[in-house]
């Protein structure tokens, strides 16, 4: 391990995929193939959203703000993914790391809760129609984002700000593609026992308890659907939330596995995969899981398609 004298360093170096150099040109590739997918994905579900009446609903507002994080998420690692992976420099500066970290901690956060609030939209749709707009009315909506976003942000500036605060004892490599809170704690020296039971404990209520609330909201769903007489209305139902449930599942799943263990448990490899995954696949299928299995959002991408050529 490279060694330095000062209490924080001017500089990580991000060792990735040191030991396997083969991997790193086919990564190159897909990173440089799937970013703009998933830019060009997530701006396209922005734009159909504002711009075709049928999709002014709170689903649509709820997805908004989920590509917009989405991309504020990929574009806070997959940049400096690029630049590592491409030249022999495999480092980051301290602050570009603290940075990275506070963007990329906030996002994660952020959509953790907001899958929670999309199944809650989704449970009061199918459940209590006749209340949905008075339940979800737009200033309800508003302030259900604005809760998300704050308490996305609340849970970055305290736990990247306790980690950043670790000593690291000179050493300034870290075994991954970016700056992550379990990988610096694991790599940092001295008792840091105090910031794995924190980070365990926020992370029950970040990632359990939003989990919880979005399995009960769809075995509400679940029953409510069955309930539903119009076969028509039972597929757009299940359609609508299949697509949601695999979104969650998508992001969920690699979050548990990197999350919800003491991080000097996580294994050389792990954080690697799991970030690509959460940090690089995910927000790429979220725009096509949403498009492909909603009719709404396809109509509303035909309308738009039609109407550039049409003007042409």
């Amino acid at each position: 391990m490279a060694l330095i004298n000062e209490s924080h360093p001017e500089e990580f170096i991000l060792l990735g995929f040191a030991d396997r150099p083969w991997l790193e040109l086919p990564l190159f590739i897909v990173l440089l193939i799937t970013y703009p997918m998933a830019l060009l994905g997530n701006i396209a579900i922005i734009l159909l959203s504002k711009l075709d009446p049928r999709l002014h609903s709170p689903m649509y507002f709820f997805l908004t703000n989920l590509s917009f994080l989405d991309m504020c998420y990929t574009t806070s690692i997959v940049p400096q993914m690029l630049f590592n992976l491409g030249s022999s420099k495999k480092t980051i500066s301290y602050l570009g790391c603290a940075i990275q970290l506070y963007i990329f901690s906030t996002m994660g956060a952020t959509e953790c809760l907001l899958l929670a609030l999309m199944s809650f939209d989704r449970y009061v749709a199918i459940c209590r129609p006749l209340h949905y707009p008075l339940i979800m009315n737009q200033y309800i909506c508003h302030l259900l984002v604005f809760t998300v976003w704050l308490g996305g942000i609340t849970y970055a500036v305290s736990e990247a700000t306790l980690t950043l605060q670790l000593p690291l004892c000179g050493v300034n490599t870290l075994e991954h593609l970016l700056c992550e809170i379990p990988v610096l704690i694991k790599t940092a020296c001295g008792e840091k026992s105090t910031n794995e039971l924190t980070l365990s404990v926020v992370c029950i209520f970040i990632i359990v308890v939003p989990l919880c609330l979005i399995f009960a909201s769809y075995t509400h769903i679940g029953h409510a659907i069955f309930k539903i007489k119009s076969s028509e209305g039972r597929k757009k139902a299940f359609g609508t939330c299949s697509s949601h449930l695999i979104v969650v599942f998508l992001f969920y799943g690699p979050a548990i596995s990197m999350y919800l263990q003491p991080p000097s448990s996580i294994s050389k490899d792990q954080p690697k995969f799991m970030a690509l995954f959460y940090g690089v696949v995910t927000p790429t299928l979220n725009p096509f899981i949403y498009t492909l299995r909603n009719k709404d959002v396809k109509g509303a991408l035909r309308n738009l398609m039609r109407s550039i050529f049409n003007s042409k």
